[in-house]
């Protein structure tokens, strides 16, 4: 029996591997690595060779479903799309088309990406349109774009091998990103210095020189008082701060009192953040990689620009094993902003309140398209609850157990008076649509991801879509046919590719043939670098001179009491990915973890008489859960740390809703919550069970 290899990239996080998929008689029977892959270098990691499971016709949806009184039943695509077409119809002829919205996908490709901000602006006359990016790193690309000009990672994964110092900030590698992770650990053993900065003593931390272990939301007057101490010893780059950067004297006179109670203030001794202050300003080439620790936070943006700062005044930018560069958690979280799937920008960044580029787009289009930036995803709920917003499309996303506030979530979207999921199964929020449509997965469409390091990856159609699915473009394309318009009438999606690069300059010298050829190209990628760039900002900066801007502390939102005595922040674990829709689809990956889990530092769980495994209840202002307890001293007393993966113990039930006031990231990392044992011997309740009580109820 022949084998058919197909290569195409993982589904999974941003680090974007290259994997190869065998076939026989239309299944799939395994997945290996590409040996030569510049980035997974032939690895894989737990969750790249589990994809079979993930995309398992075991519990795919097949065929179009429509919600009845007695439940959900199939129907045609005709029928389907029929009356998604009629209700937007509705709600645009009796509201306008700013109560209509679309969420998209960070999991879907570039032209599915691109084919959802065409509908919403070309077809349904609305720029209500946003991703998960909302909550992971929308502060990276309106911090960097204010400082550097570029909301992107300014190196490449491979400089982790040519640098000198790795500062991991806010963020597990080795969790989420594992192959990134082990080369880090790698570059360690070989002799790169290696500092950590995270309330966690995570495995990283474990392994590393120096670990900061700041108290959450400390991270603003961490890096003050790091530049201070810089500019007090003058081991500034100076050569680099006259040439290229402007507002040093601003910074320098904001950072003046930044080590007044600076040690009280996040927890770690002078000396420590002296010698991390030396180590990096030092070090000949030095490299900043974070994630969601800094994000996810009131101050998001604010913290973004402060790491920014540090890199600016020490000069670690635009040379290789140097850089400010984020770690985006989702597989294409970066092709999805790159492809304008945002409130405010159309593809490559270029603004929506910018007239000439309204211009350029209603010109290419032949339309009109609207002149207002629209509503976020946390907006389009806000909107919902209010009546001013009715109808919503939403692929491959699942906020019911990813965004902040369960209940509020859930309360918006059963209030909407249309809501179409596409997916593979049947997630939480599929639950709550009108319309289900079937959704093809990474193995059956062909197109295009972009990872973390601004690489535009060719994916490669191995199996054909399982039932009736869809590749997501082709049904956004019938969406707008039965809307009369001709705008999405595409052949298939290499035509899509080709109007991307007509209208985003950062991809305008790209191809499927030339990104096979070289594994990828790096954006940008225009006629003057038709090979891409691999290293952002070598010579000068898209604004001109880079910006060193004074950001000041700002405190969380909200601060423990003798209510809600610990504070809890979340993370991700090595097995599982996102809301788990996938990975928990694996009997290997679910075995490993297969529950809901609260980190419990022994101290505090002895006082609260909780033991190792044992049941707890966890409340906050907003909801409660019932979970496992895991001690560990990995977290320090009064932090507790819950994943985001698991439906039946959803960590978004408590967190916070507060927001960053530019992007609107809402504070997940931190929030004020009670712990309290269960019944010895008992079970943990599933939410659905205990959804519906109040916390006053519970405790």
């Amino acid at each position: 029996m022949a084998t058919k290899v197909t290569t195409t990239i993982c589904p999974f996080c941003g680090v974007g591997c290259g994997m190869n998929l065998l076939t026989e008689k239309n299944r799939l029977i395994s997945v290996e690595p590409q040996i030569d892959h510049p980035i997974s270098r032939g690895q894989l990691c737990a969750k790249g060779w589990s994809s079979a499971y993930g995309i398992d016709p075991k519990d795919r949806i097949t065929h179009p479903l429509i919600r009845t009184p007695q439940g959900f039943r199939q129907t045609s695509w005709n029928k389907a799309l029929e009356t998604v077409a009629a209700r937007l119809k509705q709600i645009m002829e009796e509201t306008g088309p700013q109560a209509i919205g679309i969420i998209s996908s960070a999991r879907a490709t570039n032209e599915d990406n691109y084919a959802a901000q065409k509908l919403a602006r070309a077809v349904l006359k609305t720029n209500n349109i946003d991703h998960c990016a909302r909550i992971c790193h929308s502060p990276t690309v309106a911090g960097l774009n204010q400082t550097l000009g570029s909301g992107a990672m300014t190196n490449s994964a491979e400089d982790i091998f040519e640098t000198d110092l790795v500062l991991v900030f806010g963020a597990d590698p080795t969790e989420n990103h594992s192959i990134l992770g082990g080369h880090i650990i790698r570059a360690h053993l070989e002799g790169t210095q290696l500092i950590v900065v995270d309330p966690r003593r995570t495995r990283l931390a474990k392994l590393a020189d120096t670990h900061l272990q700041l108290k959450p939301g400390s991270n603003i007057a961490l890096l003050n008082a790091i530049i201070k101490i810089i500019l007090d010893n003058r081991w500034q780059d100076k050569k680099f701060l006259d040439q290229r950067c402007e507002g040093l004297a601003q910074l320098t006179a904001s950072v003046a009192n930044a080590l007044e109670g600076v040690e009280k203030t996040t927890g770690i001794s002078l000396p420590k953040i002296e010698a991390v202050a030396k180590a990096y300003s030092q070090s000949k080439r030095a490299m900043i990689l974070y994630g969601m620790g800094v994000t996810q936070y009131v101050s998001g943006t604010n913290n973004v620009i402060a790491l920014s700062n540090l890199a600016l005044t020490c000069g670690q930018l635009g040379r290789k094993g140097t850089g400010i560069n984020p770690l985006r958690g989702q597989n294409n979280v970066q092709g999805a902003c790159d492809m304008g799937c945002l409130p405010n920008v159309y593809p490559g960044y270029q603004k929506v309140d910018n007239p000439e580029v309204r211009a350029k787009f209603s010109q290419h289009w032949k339309t009109e398209v609207p002149e207002h930036p629209g509503l976020t995803s946390m907006g389009m709920t806000k909107a919902t609850l209010a009546g001013e917003f009715r109808g919503l499309i939403l692929f491959g996303e699942n906020p019911v157990v990813t965004d902040p506030d369960q209940n509020l979530v859930k309360r918006a979207l059963g209030k909407l008076d249309l809501l179409v999921v596409a997916e593979l199964t049947m997630t939480d929020t599929a639950r709550m649509a009108d319309i289900i449509l079937p959704a093809a997965s990474f193995a059956e469409k062909t197109g295009t991801f972009t990872n973390c390091e601004r690489r535009v990856q060719h994916v490669q159609q191995a199996l054909p879509p399982l039932g009736e699915a869809r590749t997501d473009w082709q049904w956004l394309a019938a969406i707008a046919q039965q809307l009369e318009s001709d705008q999405l009438d595409w052949p298939d999606s290499e035509a899509v590719f080709r109007e991307i690069t007509e209208l985003t300059p950062i991809y305008s010298a790209m191809n499927y043939a030339k990104m096979d050829q070289l594994h990828g190209l790096q954006w940008p990628c225009s006629p003057e670098t038709p090979e891409g760039t691999a290293i952002l900002h070598k010579d000068t900066f898209p604004i001109g001179k880079a910006r060193l801007i004074p950001v000041h502390p700002i405190p969380i939102d909200e601060n423990i009491d003798s209510k809600y005595p610990l504070l809890l922040t979340t993370n991700r674990l090595h097995f599982h990915y996102g809301c788990g829709s996938m990975t928990r689809k694996s009997p290997l990956l679910e075995r490993e973890i297969p529950t809901g889990l609260l980190f419990i530092n022994p101290a505090d769980a002895n006082e609260l008489g909780v033991t190792h495994q044992s049941a707890v209840g966890v409340g906050s202002r907003r909801g409660y859960i019932e979970t496992r307890a895991m001690l560990t001293d990995d977290l320090p007393p009064g932090l507790v740390c819950m994943p985001y993966h698991f439906h039946e113990a959803p960590s978004n039930q408590l967190t916070n809703t507060a927001q960053d006031p530019l992007t609107k990231m809402p504070e997940l990392k931190a929030c004020a919550v009670f712990v309290q044992p269960l019944e010895p011997g008992s079970f943990p309740r599933p939410i659905d069970e205990i959804s519906g009580l109040s916390v006053e109820g519970v405790k």
